[in-house]
């Protein structure tokens, strides 16, 4: 589970779970369809996937499957972001910030909100 990576469409599909599981494919179908237009198979075979990755589980009760996240939401989310930092900004999250800074893309709010990160990060340390 360590390399895990999670294409865009798993992500949406382990938002779900990761919401309200456990959660049946009929279900998976239906909360996906308008966003997405993806019939059941093809929600089937995504699961399939993530449960090959590891990410999800899935039982059977009768007729019907029914799957929950193995892979937590925050595990998920640590992943991903170091896997962006390292692959737009070389690991550097000075770099991320930097840019968008530099774009003028952070509000006062997120200025002062990553201040507050930053202080509580200086205080961890001493």
């Amino acid at each position: 589970m360590a390399k895990m990576v999670l294409s865009d469409g798993e992500w949406r599909i382990m938002n779900l779970l990761w919401a309200d599981a456990p959660r049946r494919v009929p279900e998976l179908t239906e909360a996906l369809a308008k966003d997405t237009g993806w019939s059941r198979a093809t929600v089937n075979m995504m699961l399939q996937r993530l449960e090959d990755k590891g990410a999800v589980r899935m039982e059977t009760f009768g007729r019907n499957k029914a799957y929950w996240p193995v892979l937590s939401q925050s595990d998920a989310r640590q992943k991903e972001t170091k896997r962006f930092l390292d692959r737009l900004y070389g690991g550097s999250l000075g770099m991320m910030v930097s840019s968008l800074a530099g774009q003028q893309a952070l509000s006062e709010e997120d200025i002062r909100a990553l201040r507050a990160i930053l202080e509580d990060a200086e205080q961890q340390e001493k």
